[in-house]
C-alpha cells in the first residue's frame, strides 16, 4: 500500500496553519495514495462512507459528460479535489458521465479515518471547501468563455484561465505545460477542431502564443476584452473576464 504525507505533498493546503500547528498536522495526516496510468478510468468506489473524496496530486484528469453527442468537459489537476463516485442529481436528459486520465496521476484517499483527523484542523476543513467551491466558479468562467462569438479569443482566454492554475513564468513567457491536441482545445471551447487549428495558426503568427514540447507558451499580456460592440460581451461579462487571472 502506497501512502503519503498530505501536507508534504500539498504544502499550499498547509498554509492556513501556525508552525506549531502545522507540524503537528503534518505529522499526523497519512494518506493513503491510488495511482492511476493515463487511459480510460473507472473511479474505485470510496474505502468507506464517510470519505471526503480523492485529492489530486499529480497528473492530469478529465470529465466529460455526453449529452446527445455533445461533449462538456472539465480538466483538473494537482490541488482540486474529486468526488468521481458520486452520481449526477436526478435528470431527465441523456447524460453521460466519463473519466479520462491524460498523464500519470497520483490522487490521495481522504478516507473516514483521514477526516477525523482533518476535523482537528478546521482551517484545513475550510481550505477544502475552499478547491470544491472554486471547481464551480472556473466552470461558470469557461461558460462565459465558450460565449465569446470569436474562436482566437475563447482559446487565448481558455490557455490564460489554465496559465493561472498551473502556469509557470519563464523569460520568454508564461508556459502552460499541458500537452493539449486540437482536438481536445476545439472541445474545451465548443468548436470545430479545423477552425480552431486555424485559429491558433492565426494567434501564432500574431504572436500571442506558441506550442512548445512541454505545452503552449503564452506571449505578451492576457487579452482584454475590448469596447462593447453588437454581439460582444456586456461590461458584467468583461469584468469577469478581467478577474479570470487574478482569480
Amino acid at each position: 500500500m502506497d501512502v503519503c504525507r498530505l501536507l508534504v505533498e500539498d504544502p499550499e493546503l498547509s498554509e492556513c496553519l501556525g508552525p506549531e500547528a502545522r507540524e503537528q498536522a503534518t505529522a499526523e495526516l497519512i494518506a493513503t495514495v491510488l495511482r492511476v496510468p493515463p487511459g480510460s478510468w473507472r473511479p474505485p468506489p470510496p474505502p468507506d462512507h464517510c470519505t471526503l473524496g480523492l485529492l489530486v496530486l499529480e497528473g492530469m484528469l478529465m470529465r466529460h459528460v455526453d449529452i446527445g453527442g455533445r461533449l462538456g468537459l472539465e480538466l483538473l489537476g494537482e490541488t482540486d479535489l474529486l468526488r468521481p463516485w458520486q452520481p449526477s442529481d436526478p435528470t431527465t436528459l441523456p447524460l453521460r458521465c466519463d473519466w479520462t486520465v491524460l498523464s500519470s496521476a497520483r490522487l490521495a484517499w481522504l478516507d473516514g479515518r483521514l477526516a477525523h483527523q482533518l476535523a482537528r484542523h478546521p482551517e484545513l476543513m475550510a481550505r477544502l471547501l475552499e478547491r470544491a467551491l472554486r471547481r464551480s466558479r472556473q466552470l461558470t468562467a469557461n461558460m462565459a468563455i465558450v460565449h465569446q462569438p470569436r474562436v482566437d479569443t475563447r482559446l487565448a482566454l481558455l490557455l490564460w484561465q489554465l496559465a493561472a492554475r498551473w502556469g509557470r513564468v519563464r523569460r520568454d513567457g508564461v508556459l502552460v505545460p499541458l500537452r493539449l491536441t486540437h482536438a481536445l482545445l476545439a472541445d474545451l471551447v465548443a468548436a470545430r477542431r479545423p477552425t480552431v487549428t486555424s485559429a491558433l495558426s492565426d494567434l501564432a503568427r500574431r504572436g500571442v502564443l506558441r506550442q512548445v514540447e512541454e505545452g503552449w507558451l503564452l506571449l505578451g499580456q492576457p487579452p482584454a476584452i475590448g469596447e462593447r460592440e453588437p454581439h460582444t460581451a456586456t461590461a458584467r461579462q468583461q469584468d469577469a473576464f478581467a478577474g479570470i487571472v487574478r482569480s
